[in-house]
């Protein structure tokens, strides 16, 4: 039984989908579903039901999870502490500037539990640059939102969070129980710097041009809010001031939290950390 199936079987029982698993382990689905059986074969019994929506965990198939979860674990702290050993423990994480998350917080204290020792370094950067420095090579892996340009980054999903129309508590619109894109077209909008990256641009504008002042940090589009009455998104579920509320838009599709670190990128230390965010978002 080897570490890459195991992976693989990972993969597949997080996603649920053999083509989203393939997706995320850049391959085939072919090859993935093969090594699936073989795996099977192995244990001798069907890890998964499938069907032509996707596919459950079987019985043996959930106890086979816990068990892959926890090896391929240990064999990642074992290369981290390889690593570490060698003078080369050492691993910057990118963290955008998007307030409180208590997925932060979780991911945080598990990450220093189980990689004790290792030097972890933070930067955080504002919203103009969605990868967190990550493609300036100023960091090995970011803890962002998409959507984003992807080019040459893989890119894991955390946690989808549904989005609203960041408001004043007393804008006529706030007494709403929902909102559309259109609704708000003839409003100022807060925007990013000119050059940021066009995909987080379109999202964070509703998929066309606006006008109003520019704004870099979370700080500054809860004040242009506030002071002006500009309109803006923002993910539902943070803790706002009594004087600003986000209604839901119900035609804008969820921001994701995500990882993403550099395609080929082999350094130990950003697999475990992707392991243990996917866990720490999971609760």
């Amino acid at each position: 039984m080897e570490l890459r199936t195991l992976r693989y079987f990972v993969a597949v029982a997080e996603e649920l989908h053999f083509g989203r698993a393939a997706t995320r382990l850049h391959m085939s689905q072919p090859p993935l579903s093969r090594a699936i059986k073989q795996l099977e074969a192995e244990v001798g019994a069907l890890l998964f039901a499938r069907s032509p929506t996707g596919v459950t965990l079987t019985p043996v198939g959930t106890v086979l999870l816990d068990e892959a979860r926890a090896l391929l674990g240990h064999a990642d702290r074992v290369r981290v502490r390889v690593s570490a050993a060698a003078g080369a423990a050492t691993i910057t994480i990118g963290i955008l500037d998007d307030g409180t998350d208590p997925g932060v917080s979780r991911l945080a204290a598990a990450y220093r539990r189980s990689h004790p020792g290792i030097d972890i370094r933070i930067r955080e950067t504002d919203l103009s640059d969605p990868t967190c420095g990550l493609r300036a090579g100023l960091v090995d892996v970011a803890l962002t939102r998409a959507p984003f340009d992807e080019t040459a980054l893989t890119v894991r999903t955390l946690r989808a969070d549904p989005v609203g129309a960041l408001l004043r508590a007393d804008d006529p619109l706030a007494r709403r129980d929902g909102l559309r894109l259109a609704e708000l077209s003839d409003r100022r909008w807060f925007r990013f710097p000119q050059g940021t990256d066009p995909v987080w641009q379109s999202y964070w504008s509703g998929g066309r041009p606006r006008e109003g002042p520019v704004v870099r940090a979370v700080q500054e589009c809860l004040q242009a809010v506030l002071w002006n009455g500009t309109v803006g998104l923002a993910p539902l579920g943070h803790d706002l001031s009594a004087e600003l509320t986000v209604v839901p838009l119900t035609d804008m599709p969820p921001s994701r939290v995500v990882a993403a670190w550099n395609e080929g990128d082999t350094n130990p230390l950003i697999r475990s950390f992707i392991e243990t965010a996917t866990t720490a978002y999971r609760h």
